[in-house]
């Protein structure tokens, strides 16, 4: 083993021995994989056993980053890997204690590698990848995702539907949701607080609570980071607090995309600029319009959207927030302070001059997301592509290239140089398995409307 890594194996297990003695308490840790879904695989282990895992001392098979949304093997990658182990290389900067269990708790996430490989298979593997790429041009991604959610009741209805919990001001009321209503959130404010004491708690960088449009939506924003990989972590984390603490107070937290088909939809949007080495944000030329590096990382990002839609909405439900009338994009398209178009570039100072990337659901893997705006910012830069001019109005009239069904969106990924070129051809094996899978087990399936629909009639 290398030195170097030696080293920086010793230093991170001093550092988790300090976090065990600043925590006594501490029963269990969780260490976690997040699967291609987003979805946390991982073990409980006892604090005793800690120090080991940064011994290497803890393995988990290769596929445990690829199951189904179902938590279920894919065969064609268990046979592809012949479901062998990996090592599991902890991040102890990942290190948390979970504040709102009873029972003493803390997490830690991890990564995989393959007789000392990292692992292709494994979302924070394929960011840390597209992230080293841009250290490679001296150059520093800085990102902030911002998160949508809804707070449901914990049960459904008599017909299985998720229900808005009965508030003093709209009642059970699906029609609006009080757009920045302050008023409303004070109803709720036992739970809302106590996730942002998690946050803090956490140091997850949260910036702001707002009320968003539909019933129950809030959005969560986190503050710029200069680390890609940090800034996935956090999001990541967030959505556990998130549904941790609703959870403890007997609500029901979804990031699913469009629980309700008359209400907007959960969206992850994500924020980029791009630093030298000088700290100098390289969309910046001191105007109004920005750099011809924006207009390049503009162009990279309209140029793989399509082939990245699976990324943003990898689910069947994803494609729901996509609909006639919901202010979703439906190609491309960008603008200056345009909150109707995929790419929006926010007016304010120039040093900030950033891109606001508007189309990913919050279904959607933080890990991939961010991996898939790297990748089509790179492709931009690197091969200085030119941006088509920026749209003055809305999405009205556009003519639709993305993706607006799940399997077409599947297609379009799995016909895709690019993804395998900058994701990484075994993400884009694992990722299209995966989908394949689902697709199948959803057409396969007879619904409740179907049989209200034709059991009688038909």
């Amino acid at each position: 083993m290398p030195a170097a890594i030696e080293i920086a194996q010793d230093r991170d297990a001093a550092v988790a021995r300090q976090f065990l003695a600043d925590n006594p308490d501490i029963e269990v840790v969780e260490v976690l994989l997040v699967d291609l879904n987003g979805v946390h695989r991982g073990k409980w282990i006892p604090r005793h056993k800690l120090e080991s895992v940064f011994d290497g001392g803890l393995r988990m098979a290769l596929t445990g980053v690829t199951p189904d949304i179902w938590g279920r093997d894919v065969a064609a990658l268990c046979s592809k890997t012949g479901d062998g182990d990996g090592v599991c290389v902890p991040q102890v900067r990942t290190l948390k204690r979970l504040p709102w269990l009873s029972r003493p708790t803390a997490q830690m996430y991890l990564h995989l590698t393959d007789r000392g490989d990292p692992w292709g298979y494994d979302p924070r593997v394929i960011l840390a990848q597209l992230q080293q790429r841009f250290s490679d041009l001296g150059l520093t991604p800085v990102v902030a995702p911002e998160l949508e959610f809804m707070l449901l009741s914990s049960d459904r209805d008599a017909d299985g539907l998720p229900q808005v919990p009965r508030t003093r001001i709209g009642g059970r009321s699906k029609v609006g949701g009080q757009l920045y209503g302050t008023d409303i959130m004070h109803e709720f404010a036992e739970v809302l607080h106590e996730m942002r004491e998690a946050c803090d708690a956490m140091h997850l960088n949260l910036d702001t609570l707002v009320k968003e449009l539909a019933p129950g939506q809030y959005e969560l924003n986190q503050h710029h980071l200069d680390d890609a990989l940090q800034a996935a972590d956090n999001a990541q984390m967030l959505k556990r607090v998130i549904k941790g603490v609703a959870l403890k107070h007997g609500y029901l937290a979804t990031f699913m995309p469009k629980p309700f088909p008359q209400a907007d939809g959960n969206g992850l949007h994500a924020h980029i600029s791009l630093l030298d080495e000088n700290g100098s944000n390289i969309f910046n030329d001191g105007g109004e319009t920005g750099s011809d590096a924006l207009r390049h990382a503009i162009a990279g990002l309209a140029a793989t959207m399509a082939d990245l839609m699976l990324v943003f909405a990898p689910h069947r439900n994803s494609y729901r927030r996509f609909a006639s009338g919901s202010h979703m994009p439906v190609a491309p398209t960008w603008g200056y302070e345009n909150r109707d178009v995929a790419l929006r570039i926010p007016i304010g100072d120039p040093a900030a001059r950033r891109i606001e990337h508007r189309v990913a659901g919050a279904d959607a893997n933080p890990y991939l997301v961010l991996a898939a705006i790297l990748a089509g910012v790179l492709h931009g830069l690197e091969n200085e592509l030119t941006a088509p001019e920026p749209a003055k109005g809305g999405s009205r009239g556009v003519e639709r290239t993305l993706a607006c069904d799940w399997r077409s969106a599947i297609r379009d990924f799995d016909n895709s140089a690019f993804v395998a070129e900058y994701l990484g051809a075994p993400f884009k094996e694992a990722f299209s398995a995966i989908k394949h899978v689902e697709l199948d087990e959803f057409d396969r399936t007879v619904s409740p409307f179907e049989y209200d629909s034709y059991l009688v009639t038909a």
